[in-house]
């Protein structure tokens, strides 16, 4: 019994700080980060007040704005193509 609590609780705590290292950044590095330079949703490309509110994520220094949840999802799924669409 202890031997199967101890390995669950090994792989939690692995699975945890897996998702620590592929999660978006920490508030504090939001504060540093490159401002959001567009009006609407980097994915869909509606309005960033469209569905309620925009949501603020930052990946790699630089500030993402979304209009929903489900483009936090796309946008994750393949990161470099929607970066390649903010202004240089």
């Amino acid at each position: 019994m202890k031997t199967t609590l101890r390995t669950f609780l090994t792989t939690a705590l692995l699975g945890l700080t897996l998702a620590a290292c592929t999660a978006p950044e920490t508030a504090a590095a939001a504060e540093k980060a490159k401002p959001y330079p567009l009006a609407k949703c980097l994915v869909s490309g509606n309005d960033l007040d469209s569905m309620g509110g925009p949501i603020t994520k930052v990946y790699n220094g630089q500030e993402i704005k979304f209009c929903c949840k489900p483009c936090i999802k796309k946008f994750e799924a393949n990161q470099a193509k929607y970066l390649a669409k903010l202004p240089k």
